[in-house]
Formats: structure tokens, sequence, C-alpha cells
């Protein structure tokens, strides 16, 4: 990557003139955006297999319930790496996929009911109304994170005759078999010719002798030739309401080939970045680039991308351990868990003050320490957008002005440093510090020149708002008061209803704009309304 940006903004390499480069108001820098690589397990230059081109495809939800704050870490991460590609002047093409079939209870073995089918059946609705039920929930949680909607978001149930045209290549090159109706990979024949666990680091010989007996009856109860191997193609029982004819009979896809599927028909047989949680490392991501080199020969992604956990009492915060707090819960305030409602910007502030491969731990006191520091950075945004600088062109203090200007490239060095989004904040933070201290005349603003007061307050705008994707929750909302009306409407309504314990209509209203994210507060000096 060879783009030169001065400090705040993007220059033409090829147009810059050496009185620029001269120019001590300037600072240069070269864009060589660095990430970590899962598979070489090391951080490499990101160069991108077709210059001025980059495809990533995400890992998307399983929906078959709200989504909770894990589910926010790793489309909050890829959506900065997708926002700073385009800041870069990169044509991205982003695919992030929803699973709407084929994701089993147990991951590991491939065994156990289809997880949106159960949803279904235990709600008594159709699948299809799970699933479109929980999409629309998950883009209402992801737009008020401010998470820039995928290029493309395709289904695997929309993807059935790509996903058999996949297993057939796999077949036809002696790598998986059918047995009763259902298509295994075979990882020991794969084995053969093919290093599996390359990105995992998993060794085969340990996962047969680690697979113990409980893993040994359950592959020998579901026809498999070895524990190891995982369903590509799984025969639908007469009780099974999501199924599809094949060659094989009918039934449903494996997960794991879904993604290969979805990503290959949209980028390439080989493309730039794959990103998930790291809980997807083993065997999900594993198994794609078993499926990918079993059909094509071809290694099918040139970065592996994996965001760490956010952990609840130090375990992994999941549906599957029952210990989530849905987005929504949050947003309200509503879980036992919660002390405070936290805002979606306070959410998207929390996880990006950590390194997208740490840990981070829930707490109330870590976001009520986020939602201070995003209003901390808010207040300073506000200040920095109506200061003005008395516009003097020289600096009255240059080791002031070049401490500024390398603040800069500071911001710069730290996202092209794997995405270090908290050293970022630091540097925010830092000229929040600066800004504060104009404002109270403890500095004197002219001791920068213009220029660099100009690059100062673009690099904070920048990183901000285009880059981290934070919004002022503060601001205006372009209400003209009428809401304030209509809510002391519906709470005079409400009052006058309990004062003739006309309590149906008081719980319609209440529960209604909960529903809104509406949530009424009851207190010695009257109710009082938030929108959570």
């Amino acid at each position: 990557m060879n783009s030169v940006f001065f400090c705040g903004g993007k220059i033409d390499e090829q147009s810059t003139t050496n009185n620029q480069l001269k120019n001590p108001n300037f600072t240069v820098m070269k864009m060589e955006l660095k990430i970590h690589n899962s598979l070489s397990k090391k951080k490499e230059l990101f160069e991108p297999i077709t210059p001025g081109y980059v495809g990533m495809y995400v890992c998307g939800p399983t929906v078959y319930g709200e989504p909770h704050l894990g589910h926010a870490r790793p489309y909050i991460t890829f959506d900065v790496l997708y926002r700073y590609l385009e800041h870069l002047d990169m044509k991205v093409r982003y695919v992030r996929n929803i699973t709407d079939v084929g994701h089993l209870e147990d991951e590991l073995a491939g065994e156990g009911e289809d997880k949106i089918a159960k949803k279904a059946r235990l709600e008594k609705l159709e699948p299809m109304e799970v699933v479109q039920t929980y999409t629309n929930s998950f883009h209402d949680k992801m737009d008020r994170l401010n998470t820039k909607r995928p290029s493309i978001e395709p289904r695997a149930s929309g993807h059935i005759i790509e996903q058999i045209d996949m297993i057939e290549k796999i077949m036809a090159n002696g790598l998986a078999y059918e047995v009763n109706g259902s298509v295994y990979f075979d990882i020991h024949e794969y084995s053969k010719s093919h290093k599996y666990g390359e990105l995992s680091g998993r060794i085969l010989e340990d996962l047969v002798a680690g697979a113990g007996n409980e893993r040994r009856e359950l592959a020998a109860q579901s026809d498999k030739k070895n524990p190891e191997d995982f369903a590509l193609w799984k025969n639908a029982q007469p009780e099974h309401i999501m199924r599809w004819p094949s060659p094989w009979g009918v039934g449903f896809p494996g997960w794991h080939l879904e993604c290969s599927v979805m990503s290959e028909k949209y980028l390439g047989k080989t493309f730039d970045i794959h990103g998930g949680g790291m809980d997807l490392l083993f065997p999900h991501h594993e198994c794609e680039i078993a499926q990918a080199k079993a059909a094509t020969g071809i290694n099918p992604v040139k970065y592996w991308m994996h965001n760490n956990m956010i952990t609840i009492n130090g375990k992994k915060m999941g549906k599957s351990l029952g210990n989530f707090i849905t987005l929504t819960e949050f947003f309200a305030g509503s879980h036992d868990f919660l002390e405070q409602a936290y805002s979606p910007m306070c959410i998207r502030f929390f996880i990006l003050q950590a390194h997208y491969r740490s840990t981070v731990d829930f707490s109330n006191e870590a976001l009520i320490a986020a939602e201070k520091g995003y209003k901390r950075l808010i207040n300073a945004k506000g200040i920095l957008s109506k200061m003005e600088h008395p516009g003097n062109e020289v600096a009255k203090d240059a080791a002031a002005d070049e401490a500024i200007q390398k603040l800069c490239v500071r911001a710069y060095d730290h996202i092209n440093d794997d995405l270090n989004t908290a050293q970022v904040l630091a540097e925010l933070f830092e000229v929040s510090s600066k800004v504060n201290a104009y404002q109270n005349k403890q500095l004197d603003i002219a001791e920068l020149s213009k220029a660099t007061f100009d690059k100062m307050k673009q690099t904070f705008f920048t990183f901000f708002t285009d880059i981290l994707g934070l919004l002022d929750e503060s601001g205006s909302t372009g209400d003209d008061g009428s809401m304030d009306g209509v809510m002391n409407l519906l709470i005079d309504i409400r009052k006058t209803a309990r004062e003739n314990k006309d309590f149906a209509t008081s719980d319609k209203i209440r529960d209604s704009l909960n529903e809104l994210e509406i949530q009424l507060k009851d207190g010695k000096e009257g109710t009082t309304w938030v929108k959570n």
C-alpha cells in the first residue's frame, strides 16, 4: 500500500512537490497497514490481491435470538477495518452472511437439532419467520451501533444449489463420502495430501488420540467413518422442518459449508480478508479452509483475522452458555447485571477501548468509565468545532506545533498497527486535553500555526467519526419539541388511567413505549421518560 497522507488528509503521491514535502507545516506519512494474520501467527503488511480493491468476508449471525454484547464486538471491529480501508481509498466488497439453516446445537460434533428449527418448534412459528424476526432485530441493533451495512448480505438458504455443487466437487476429488443420505468430509483422506489444522494449529493425530469414548460413541451412532469428520450435507429426518432435495436425498447443508460457498461466489476462489470471532477459528474456519482446498485446490484466504471474546465473570459471553446480555437490555438497562442503561455509543466506545485481539471482561464499572470517556471526547469535539484560530501562519511555539504534528502521525501509526483503536483513542484524549487547555486560556491557541491547528481538528474529526464510527448522541436529533409534547400527553393519559384504576390502559402505554425503547420512570416528583 503506497498511499501518502498529509496529517489529516490524503494527497496523490505523484503530485507531491518538493516544496510541499519540505514545508515544515506538513507531516507526510506513508500508509502501511499491518494486520495480524491468524494463518501465519504474525503481523503482516496488508497488500490486497488486486491493488486498490479488497474482498472481505465476515461470518454473520445465526439468527435465532436477540443479538447480545458478544455479537457487537466482531461487527464493530470489522466495521472499523471496513471504514479505514475506504478511508485509504480502497474499493471494498464487504460480504457478511446470515446463517438461517444448518447450525446445529453441538457445533464441534455437528450433531443435534438445528438451532433455528428448534426455536421455530418451541415458539410454533415457521423457521423463516424466526429468521426474519431476528434478522430485523440484528439490523436494528447494528444500525444503532453505527456499523455500516455490508456490500452483500447473503443467506445460507438462498445458496443451496451452490452448496450441492461444492459437495459434488469434493466427492469427485475423493475427499467426502455419503452414508444413508448424509455426506461427510473425510479428514483423514484429506490429510494425506493437505495439512489439516494449519489455521488452528490442531494436529490430526492429537484430535484422534483425544477424541475420547463420548465422541467415538457419537461417531458410531452418526455413520461417520471417523469422529473428526464433519457434515457437508445432513439427511433430514421426517420431523426436521427445514429440508431441500439433493442427489443424496432430502436434507440440509452443513454449517461450515455455507461460508465456503458464499465467500467463493461473491469474492472468488481466493480473496483478501476473512474475519470472525476467535471462537470460530476451530472448527468452523479450519473446516472452511479444508472444504475450499478440497473443492478447488486453492488456499481461499490471504489474511485471516479474529477478534477475541467478551467475557462475563471470566467466561465467554454467549447464548449457548446462557450468560449473555442482549443489546436491547443494555440500551434499556433492564438486565439484573446492569446498574443503568448504556447507550449504543457507550457500548461502541467500550469495545474500541481495547485492542480487538485482547479479551474484554464485562463490568458496570468498565462501562461507566467508557461512558465518561466518550462524553469527554464529545465535549472536546463540540469545543473544537466552534474554536477559531487567530490565523497566524507561523507557530509561536515551534515545539508545541511539532508535538501536535507528531500526535497526528501517531494516530495513523496506531490504526496502521493492526487496528490499535485503544491507542488511537489515547491520542484523541491527548487532543481533548489540549482543547480544554486552549478553551480555559491555560494555553495560547496561537502557539500553533493555523495549518497545524486545522490538521489537528481534521484528524480528530476523521478518526472520531469516519474511522472509529462514533456519533454525537448529545446533539440535536432534529426534534422541534413535539416529542416532549407527545410524551407529556401520554404520561398525563397514563396518570389519569391509574387514578381511575384502569391499569390495563396504564400498562399498555408503558409496555408499548418499552417496545419502542422508550422507558417511563415513576418517581416522587412524577413520571419522566428516556429514549434508550
